[in-house]
Order: C-alpha cells, then sequence, then structure tokens
C-alpha cells in the first residue's frame, strides 16, 4: 500500500496552498496532527482536506469523491498533473484512517480529532454535530396521538373549501401532519403560504390544547437573521388577524419574532448560549422561518436548548441557497419532498384527517422522515402568467428558456463590460426615490414626527436592491457599492459618495450584542432633529438609533450579496451576473436571486452562455444527515 513521506506531503500541501485549493488554515490542521505524533501522510492529507471542506460549506470529506477529483480539490481550478495522489485505493485510504489514533470510528473514542464514517471523513465537532441534529429530529418523530373527529372538524375550519384552491390543498396537509408530529417541515417557493398555513397551525395547536384542558402552549417564532424575522414580524401579525378562532385564541398566538440568537442568548467572547440542555428554552413550541439559512452548528444548538416534550416546526424553501457556513440541513432533509414518500399509514390517516386523497404521493419505501414533511406547490403570489414564477420554475428545472423575458415584470439587460451605463441607469431609477425622501426630514422637532419620517425612509428604500454573487471586484459588493454611490453623488443625491454620509445604508457584518444588532441587519443614515447623522435600524418593529461612531464594521449596501439578501423581499430586484465562471453561480443562487423580488426582478448579464450554464449547475454540499434517517 502506497504512502506519502512527510517531505512529499509538504510540498503537495505547499503547491495546494498556493493554487488555492487549499487554504493555510487546512495546511496547519495538517501539520498540528503531526507534531503530534501523526506520521501517515494519507491521513495528514485527508485532515487537511476535510479542514478545506469545511471552508467550502461541506460537514465532511467523501474519500471516493476525492480520489476521483484529487487535482480540482487540491489545486482549484489551477489542477496541476503533475501533482496527483499515490496510487492508492479507496480501501487503502480507509484502512490507514481507521488504524490512526488521531481516528475515531465509532463512539469510545470521542476526544479523537478526526471521525470516520464509512467513506465519509469529519473534524471532530462536524461529527458532533451532525450527531446531535439526527438524534434530537429523532427523537421527535414519534407521531402523537390526536382526537380525529375533533381534527377533522378544525382543520375545515380553518381550511374551507375553496374553489380556487387546487386539490389536494397542501396548507391543510401540512397543518394536519404537523398537528400530529414532534417535528414537522413545511417547504415551499414564494407565495405557496408558509406563513398562512403556520398561523392556521398554533391556532389548531392551541384550540386543541384548551379543549384538552390544557393550559396555553407557549409559542416562541424565531428566524436565523434580523431582516428574516422582521419580515416575518410584519407578515404574521396580519395571518393572526385574519384567522378564523376565538379572539382568546388568537391572543395566545405570538406575533413577536426573533433571531435565533436572541432567542438562545448568547454568551460573550463564546460560540455557546446561554440555553442548552442543562438550562433549556421556556418554550412548548418553536416554529423557525428561513430554515434553509441554518446551518449545521445552529441547528445543533437550537435542538440542544429544546426541552424534550417541545414541537420543532421548520419553514423554509428547499431550493433556495444553503447556509453561508456548513451544513445544508433543510435540503438534506427535504431530499424526497417533491415525490411526497408517504407511507400507505400516513396516505390513510390524512384522508381521514383532510378529506385530500394521497394516493399519487405514496412511497414503497417510505422513511419516517418524509411523514413529517409536507410540501406546498401552490403560489398564490405569482398568477400563471408571471414572468417571475416562469423564471424561478425554470431555473429550478436546470433551464432558462428564452420566452421568459416579459419586459412587464421580468427584464434581460445585456451588458457591454463592466462600465456599462445601463447598471447606473437602473440603480438611479431605483434609489432616487428613498433618497429623495431622505433629504426632507421634518421641519420641527417632534420625535413622533421624525420617527414616522424615519419609518418611511426604510420602507421606501427597501422597494429596490441590486444582488451580486461576488463580494470583492468590479462585479463585487466592493466595487459595486463604491460606484453607485459615486453615481448618486454626480446626481446629487448623496451629499458624498465616501464615509458617512445621509441616505447611507449599512448592513452588520457581525452580532453586537451590546447594541442589539444582528449580523445581516439594515440599517439607514438619516439626520435626527438635531442634525446630527444616526443610523437607524428596525429591530422586533421598533426603531433602534445608533451613533455612526459606534459602528465600526458595517458595509454600505447599494449592493448586497444573494446570500446576505435570504430572508429579504423587495418589489424589484436587480440580479447582476459577471462574466466570468465561478463556482458561486449556481441553479440555487439564481433562484433565491429571482425569489427575492415581488413585483418586478430584473437580470443584468454581461456574458449569457454563463446564464444557462448557472441554471444548469446545481450546489453539492457533501454531508450524511439525510442518510441517518432510515424506512419508515
Amino acid at each position: 500500500m502506497s504512502n506519502l513521506s512527510l517531505s512529499e506531503l509538504h510540498s503537495l500541501l505547499d503547491k495546494a496552498v498556493e493554487a488555492g485549493g487549499l487554504r493555510r488554515l487546512d495546511r496547519a490542521v495538517a501539520q498540528f496532527l503531526a507534531e503530534h505524533g501523526e506520521a501517515d501522510g494519507r491521513v495528514l492529507l485527508a485532515a487537511a482536506m476535510a479542514s478545506a471542506q469545511l471552508g467550502h460549506g461541506h460537514t465532511c470529506l467523501d474519500l471516493a469523491h476525492a480520489l476521483r477529483d484529487a487535482g480540482r480539490l487540491l489545486y482549484a481550478d489551477k489542477p496541476d498533473d503533475t501533482q496527483r495522489l499515490p496510487d492508492w485505493s479507496l480501501a487503502d485510504w480507509q484502512t490507514a484512517l481507521s488504524q490512526s489514533a488521531c481516528v475515531a470510528t465509532d463512539d469510545q473514542h470521542p476526544d479523537r480529532p478526526l471521525h470516520l464514517n464509512g467513506t465519509r471523513l469529519y473534524l471532530r465537532r462536524q461529527w458532533q454535530y451532525e450527531s446531535q441534529v439526527a438524534a434530537g429530529i429523532q427523537q421527535r418523530l414519534q407521531q402523537l396521538d390526536l382526537p380525529l373527529p375533533a381534527l377533522r372538524e378544525l382543520l375545515d375550519e380553518l381550511f374551507p373549501q375553496d374553489a380556487n384552491t387546487p386539490q389536494p390543498d397542501w396548507q391543510k396537509i401540512a397543518c394536519a401532519l404537523a398537528a400530529r408530529s414532534g417535528f414537522a417541515i413545511i417547504t415551499g417557493g414564494p407565495g405557496t403560504g408558509k406563513t398562512t398555513t403556520v398561523v392556521r397551525l398554533l391556532g389548531l395547536l392551541q384550540t386543541l390544547a384548551q379543549q384538552q384542558g390544557s393550559r396555553s402552549l407557549r409559542i416562541r417564532l424565531a428566524a436565523p437573521t434580523g431582516k428574516a424575522a422582521a419580515r416575518l414580524n410584519e407578515s404574521i401579525a396580519g395571518a393572526v388577524n385574519r384567522l378564523a378562532v376565538s379572539d382568546e385564541i388568537r391572543a395566545s398566538i405570538p406575533s413577536e419574532v426573533t433571531t435565533l440568537h436572541r432567542l438562545l442568548g448568547p454568551l460573550p467572547d463564546s460560540r455557546r448560549f446561554r440555553h442548552h440542555r442543562g438550562n433549556p428554552l421556556h418554550l412548548d413550541v418553536l416554529v423557525i422561518d428561513e430554515a434553509s439559512m441554518i446551518d449545521l452548528e445552529m441547528m445543533a444548538f437550537v435542538l440542544d436548548a429544546l426541552p424534550s416534550h417541545a414541537r420543532l416546526i421548520l419553514l423554509g424553501d428547499k431550493d433556495q441557497l444553503a447556509s453561508v457556513e456548513a451544513g445544508a440541513v433543510l435540503g438534506d432533509l427535504c431530499a424526497q419532498a417533491e415525490a411526497g414518500g408517504y407511507s400507505t399509514a400516513t396516505c390513510e390517516w390524512l384522508t381521514q384527517a383532510t378529506g385530500c386523497d394521497l394516493s399519487h404521493w405514496h412511497s414503497a419505501q417510505p422513511r419516517a422522515l418524509d411523514q413529517h414533511v409536507a410540501m406546498l406547490r401552490f403560489s398564490r403570489r405569482f398568477a400563471g402568467d408571471s414572468g417571475i414564477g416562469r423564471l424561478a420554475s425554470a431555473v429550478n428545472a436546470g433551464q432558462l428558456p428564452d420566452d421568459v423575458w416579459n419586459n412587464h415584470d421580468t427584464q434581460l439587460l445585456a451588458l457591454n463590460g463592466e462600465h456599462d451605463p445601463q447598471l447606473d441607469v437602473l440603480c438611479l431609477a431605483g434609489y432616487s426615490g428613498y433618497l429623495s425622501a431622505v433629504q426632507q426630514p421634518p421641519q420641527n422637532s417632534d420625535d413622533a414626527a421624525w420617527e414616522e419620517w424615519a419609518d418611511g425612509c426604510l420602507s421606501s428604500y427597501s422597494q429596490f436592491q441590486l444582488l451580486t454573487p461576488l463580494r470583492q471586484g468590479p462585479w463585487g459588493v466592493d466595487g459595486l457599492n463604491q460606484r453607485i454611490a459615486e453615481h448618486l453623488h454626480q446626481h446629487g443625491l448623496l451629499s458624498s459618495a465616501h464615509g458617512w454620509y445621509a441616505g447611507r445604508p449599512v448592513l452588520m457584518s457581525h452580532n453586537d450584542y451590546q447594541l442589539g444588532l444582528m449580523n445581516g441587519d439594515v440599517g439607514l443614515t438619516l439626520t435626527d432633529p438635531t442634525g446630527e447623522l444616526v443610523v437607524v435600524f428596525k429591530v422586533n418593529n421598533q426603531l433602534k438609533r445608533i451613533r455612526p461612531s459606534r459602528l465600526p464594521s458595517v458595509s454600505t449596501v447599494f449592493a448586497m450579496t444573494v446570500h446576505k439578501s435570504q430572508g429579504s423581499e423587495f418589489r424589484h430586484t436587480a440580479l447582476i451576473m459577471p462574466p466570468e465562471p465561478s463556482p458561486l453561480l449556481t441553479r440555487e443562487l439564481l433562484y433565491t436571486g429571482i425569489t427575492r423580488a415581488q413585483q418586478r426582478f430584473t437580470l443584468l448579464s454581461a456574458n449569457r452562455a454563463l446564464l444557462k450554464q448557472a441554471a444548469a449547475t446545481r450546489t453539492e454540499r457533501v454531508s450524511g444527515l439525510g442518510e441517518r434517517f432510515g424506512d419508515g
């Protein structure tokens, strides 16, 4: 069995770092293990590659994939054909790893830095997180015994028959599935009614608790980011008011939404939280919106902090971009959602509970997990002739046909290089409305009038947003934000294009617990009644004023990355695509950008061929989470 000498290993790692396939951090992982006694180059290389995969969002290294595609994994876009892995087999690599004192293969050595499970190699912490998430969900997959006649009656009241609702009524089905379970996922695209469904579900659960003589359920609502929490806050209040239940039940459904960080209670200078298994959250039901944004680590913390009796309900769009950090939890758990995957027993129970025929979504080999997942399939936001709806569906199918651009709500602009003035014209039109409002503050010092004006400015700013896949360069947020600021300044809409100025929108790039602001929160720089600049954020439906001097780590956000836009919606969304290929240009990125638009979507592209390539390229996150859930 061939091996790597340490000198060969160091040479290989140095070349991989230089090519950009590995980070210096990944090389340091191998170096650390070598300094602590590991002498097998196969183990050290695997450790470095597992660390690199974590940096790319994967929770583990697939050894078989690494052998097939070592050149790309090690040397990124510059593979060196002269530097390949030695000629060893998958079995050789697994044997070397399993015999190493650095690698655990069972639960007997939880302190070892690596864990091997079949052909997947994990860093210890990721293995522990995946195990915690799987165990926390498995614990809640038991089906609760509900009184079917009472349940059917309540469901029929909450979901009255509507000739305009396609059958089966997936909102009703989702509500029924979630009602009988300690864990449920409700997934669906924009406008499919996830918020409406969960509000009716909460009304149902509170009514059932009341009928059974129990106290009202303690319910908390959360989202991964401040923006996602604010948007859910706005939509859930209206849904509660429209709910066909008693005033008492309506009052028992909360409308306040918090971020997951605020819910768990972060400890200063630590990755840990105040709430955990030893100090669980005080709740009976936790609803998390925009669950596609939750990474594996955060999901592990959430499940660790849930009391054993509590229900967990996840809402999200499985087709959106996965989390920025490692893992694609919602995608892993919803892998079979399109097909349904329901058992005979589930189909029969759903027919009794809802009157819906689910035989088309029956599976001969059902998984237990899939009996707790419902996919909403009918969008009420986008009509059948909606360009945005058709475009999103086409991209989800891996296509980008020419006939989806109608100039009514979807438009494709072909850019001629990075200096094409079409971008400037678009941004001038998109941002001039809120900037005109910023220049007209109230003339008196009445605080209520000022707050009403500031709230209006924030609302007006959110009407348009430019998105980009990239952070750096002329096509990334850094270059675009400076370009847009200078153009708006030249047209007299900004007093300056640098530093702090009235009208500057800013994005929090980290959590600031002292200020009560979270990563992703967006604020707007305004002139307060004394003439001083303040940055106004909307947190939990309340305006928060912060002096610019207290915000050293914010960035201008005329342009925002698609990742940062998750959890937000804008009346008009524009997405600019760079002319050069990038691993970031994927189907999920296009779909996420498109579905941030409520009424109008514009795609700007300097290389149209890349658009179809992006639509055909799926994001792949290596993970073992989905395989931990067996047959039903």
